[in-house]
């Protein structure tokens, strides 16, 4: 789907600010309710606009360590058997197939080091887990970020 300004306003004023409803972003952007509404009914139509949801902050309810994990799975398996299983497990936000030298990709999420070998035993003992490889986050610079993309498309 091609972009235009306003749908890429749309979006960057509701991604700025989640609660901000249709009614306010109408007045904000000097367009009709209606016209905000339809655009933001078409963007999520199209699949540009996945869902409209809280985003919530892990490291505020406690879980500040934040660990990216590659996985080899058993190929006799497959990933189709291994992700369901490690979906049991809470602090795992993001799961990924993936290409190279492992099979999948991990992000986690723990209270401590001492919690994060606790997940990290979970996940190795995972029926179909082979081997696990992990590397904890130090900072973080950036994260989910699309708006540039919108931006440059909206362009267009």
């Amino acid at each position: 789907m091609k972009l235009d300004p306003l749908d890429a306003s749309i979006i960057e004023l509701m991604t700025d600010e989640p609660g901000i409803g249709v009614l306010e972003s109408s007045r904000r952007l000097g367009v009709a309710r209606g016209t905000v509404q339809n655009r933001l009914n078409r963007l999520q139509e199209a699949g540009v606009v996945a869902r409209i949801a809280l985003q919530i902050n892990p490291g505020a309810m406690g879980y500040p360590i934040i660990t990216y994990c590659s996985l080899e799975i058993h190929q006799e398996h497959g990933h189709e058997e291994v992700a369901p299983l490690l979906a049991r497990i809470p602090e795992i936000l993001e799961m990924h197939t993936v290409s190279g030298s492992s099979d999948m990709l991990v992000k986690i999420v723990a209270r401590s080091t001492v919690d994060l070998q606790r997940v990290l035993d979970a996940v190795s003992q995972t029926a179909g887990v082979d081997r696990t490889s992990s590397s904890i986050v130090l900072v973080t610079h950036f994260e989910n970020r699309t708006l540039p993309l919108v931006r440059d498309a909206g362009r267009e």
